[in-house]
């Protein structure tokens, strides 16, 4: 007689990874969720906003929304960014790619990956469909944040090194978490809802520098909702399905570590370790591009002085941002070489606009990144992000600079001026100045704000 699963033949464990998982998501309040954690969700909210009305006007996003309404995707959920309106999972989809088009949005290191873009767009979808207002909404985000967060870190260092786009594939379990949270799922359906999503999780690093990359972050949010959604309705799949024989450790996460987890009230949320992007690329280019910047002011720098640059960055680096000789300005965010010479040049390496095709065939960039070279070094995986930037000038002066990116911030004021700066930048020369202005007011502080209302205040009009 036919089985519909492999037969599990291990011996029992201690720790059921899924099932806890799914029993904190279905039994944590939402409550729980504090003022501290809920501030944090708030810059992760009008960060996202802001990336996400900028990335829309990516080619990426039209090609999608052409395709949804060919469809006849028409619908009632907002697109941020463009006045348009589409069924639910359609637009989940683009304002996922979206956020994710500049390579501009936040990470954590925990997950491996980019969290807010994978988790928020499907829970304020699910908040719109159900009624809810935003602060309901950014409770249950934080809730699918941490989930996020939880299984890449016991997925292990591995699924990435090999190939995974954590975004793509960690980021579906935060959404669909989020979405089972923000639903009131049981335990068991929960559990469900994150085996449908070991089936449906996916995305590769080798699509780096391609439309591919943000599509993994739209799809994460896409395929989480539809995970916690058809659980809801009764979709059964197996409850064990990230520890099961054959399931997503045992075939994506060769150094799985899964432990017993506890929170309980009080205990901050890994939403508190979230880094912003203040560089429109790759953040693991962020560390060299502060180096470098800090050195060109600190010594007034000319690039006809530099005669040799070393980039000594983590090995893994190299297999994420190490385009030597990019094109287009999309393979730029990917350069460390490239992105090191516009730091060097003085080039504003926060503007959207810095990384275009024009800035990668620029000939004095280009010579400028030819006399760079990156070096490998084993480092720690805690300080996985941290770069040496070592110039050699031709009047024989030798320069060193050491970065981190990777320290959470600590004085959340200045967190919100910088990310406040940032938002300005992006919204503003779309929107205007005062819409720009009421946007953030509205992400920062509007408790009962109906969510489908702060979308639409993202539209042109």
């Amino acid at each position: 007689m036919a089985t519909t699963h492999a037969e599990d033949t291990s011996p029992p464990s201690a720790v059921a990874p899924t099932r806890a998982l799914a029993e904190w998501v279905a039994t944590t309040p939402a409550a729980a969720v504090d003022a501290r954690a809920l501030r944090w969700a708030r810059h992760c909210l009008m960060d996202w906003i802001g990336v996400t009305v900028s990335g829309a006007h990516d080619p990426l996003v039209a090609i999608l929304l052409d395709e949804a309404l060919a469809d006849g995707g028409a619908g009632d959920i907002p697109v941020v960014g463009l006045n348009r309106s589409l069924r639910p999972s359609d637009a989940i989809l683009i304002n996922g790619a979206a956020g994710h088009a500049l390579d501009f949005d936040d990470v954590n290191r925990t997950m491996h990956g980019h969290p807010t873009v994978a988790v928020l767009p499907a829970v304020l979808t699910a908040a719109m469909l159900e009624g809810r207002t935003l602060e309901e909404a950014l409770r249950s985000f934080v809730i699918g944040y941490e989930i996020a967060c939880r299984v890449g870190e016991m997925t292990g260092d591995a699924h990435y090194d090999t190939g995974w786009h954590a975004t793509a594939t960690i980021g579906t379990f935060g959404a669909a978490a989020g979405v089972c949270h923000l639903l009131g799922l049981d335990a068991e359906r929960t559990a469900h809802a994150l085996g449908i999503a070991t089936t449906l999780a996916s995305g590769l690093k080798s699509q780096f520098g391609t439309m591919c990359k943000p599509l993994h972050a739209g799809r994460a949010a896409q395929n989480g909702t539809r995970a916690a959604r058809w659980a809801a309705r009764g979709f059964v799949s197996r409850p064990d399905g990230l520890e099961c024989v054959q399931g997503f450790w045992e075939t994506q996460g060769p150094d799985a570590a899964p432990y017993d987890m506890r929170w309980a009230p009080g205990d901050r949320f890994l939403i508190e370790n979230n880094l912003f992007k203040f560089h429109a690329a790759c953040y693991m280019t962020h560390s060299s591009i502060e180096a470098s910047r800090t050195l060109r002011v600190r010594h007034d720098i000319d690039p006809v002085q530099v005669k040799k640059v070393r980039l000594k960055v983590s090995e893994g680096s190299l297999r994420m941002c190490n385009i030597p000789e990019p094109e287009t300005g999309l393979q730029v965010k990917f350069s460390l070489r490239h992105t090191a010479a516009l730091a060097l040049a003085g080039r504003n390496t926060g503007a959207v606009d810095t990384f275009s095709d024009d800035i990668a065939n620029d000939p004095g960039l280009i010579d400028l990144r030819r006399r760079v070279e990156v070096e490998p070094v084993k480092i720690d995986r805690s300080e996985a992000s941290k770069a040496e930037v070592v110039i050699e000038l031709d009047d024989g002066r030798v320069l060193h600079e050491i970065h981190d990116v990777g320290v959470p911030a600590t004085d959340l004021e200045d967190q919100e001026a910088k990310l406040s700066d940032k938002f300005r930048t992006l919204v503003a020369p779309l929107l205007g100045a005062d819409r720009a202005a009421a946007l953030r007011t509205a992400a920062l502080t509007g408790g009962d704000t109906a969510p489908r209302d702060l979308l639409t205040a993202t539209q042109p009009g």
